[in-house]
């Protein structure tokens, strides 16, 4: 999967998934921007000369838009973004979770990757088609994987793609959808701190058949072969990319009127 004369976009890319795939766009040969609201993806794109990073916020469409002007400015058009930043929302339950709450993870989650094929979607037509890729979540498939707020946000995302990828028709731009399983980044670093600091790091991921975590770098491979020719063919999808967790979706189940834990 190269990508040579290619240019691409990644949002979240101040970190875990994101930081994962933006280097690895650039690895391959594509000139890269890293965008980012922390300042930690200067650190993402450090000593790469095909890299630039971008300070923005992904659920801002003035942001959006700026940064797809940027992309062409810079390098002449835009081939590819990946829409992978996201926030978790907490572990409050859905009687709960405050309006506000719910108000800024559907923008960040859901309307930052709408706002991403709105405005990119017709650059990548004018390079004669590309590829969008939107992070989801197998929280998005079913529940016991998140939070509502989150889950509700990542289910929109998938539908989000395949409504997309049909108003795409014939412009040959695909646009498709991952759904990573539990995966070491910045939003479950409290999560894989405290295992290890307890001896429980066997725990992580157990409940699905590997029994492990996933890397950034796994999803990262996902992300080039949906933006490669590889998937020429693979449209409006969303691939799982969660050990095989979704196979089954086991939890421990959450009584009306108690906490869950």
């Amino acid at each position: 999967m190269q990508f040579a004369g290619k240019t691409a976009i990644v949002t979240g890319a101040g970190s875990g998934i994101g930081r994962a795939t933006a280097r690895a766009f650039a690895e391959a040969g594509a000139m890269v921007i890293a965008a980012d609201l922390s300042e930690t993806v200067e650190e993402t794109v450090a000593g790469r000369e095909n890299m630039l990073a971008v300070r923005m916020d992904a659920g801002d469409e003035g942001d959006v838009e700026r940064l797809v002007a940027t992309a062409v400015e810079r390098f002449g058009g835009l081939d590819i973004f990946y829409a992978n930043a996201g926030i978790s929302g907490g572990a409050t339950g859905i009687f709960d979770t405050p309006v506000e709450l719910w108000t800024e993870v559907l923008r960040v989650n859901l309307i930052g990757p709408a706002l991403a094929i709105k405005h990119a979607g017709p650059k990548i037509v004018e390079r004669g088609g590309g590829a969008i890729i939107c992070t989801a979540s197998v929280a998005g498939l079913r529940s016991g994987a998140g939070g509502p707020a989150y889950s509700a946000s990542k289910a929109g995302v998938i539908n989000l793609v395949q409504t997309a990828a049909q108003q795409f028709a014939g412009s040959n731009v695909r646009v498709n959808a991952i759904c990573p399983g539990l995966i070491e980044t910045g939003m479950t670093e409290r999560a894989f701190t405290y295992a290890r600091e307890t001896g429980k790091e066997d725990k992580l991921g157990r409940l699905n058949p590997l029994r492990r975590a996933g890397q950034p770098e796994e999803i990262a491979r996902v992300a080039l072969f949906l933006a490669s020719d590889a998937a020429s063919y693979v449209n409006g999808q969303a691939w799982v990319v969660d050990g095989g967790l979704s196979s089954s979706h086991p939890v421990t189940r959450q009584e009306f009127g108690k906490p869950a834990f």
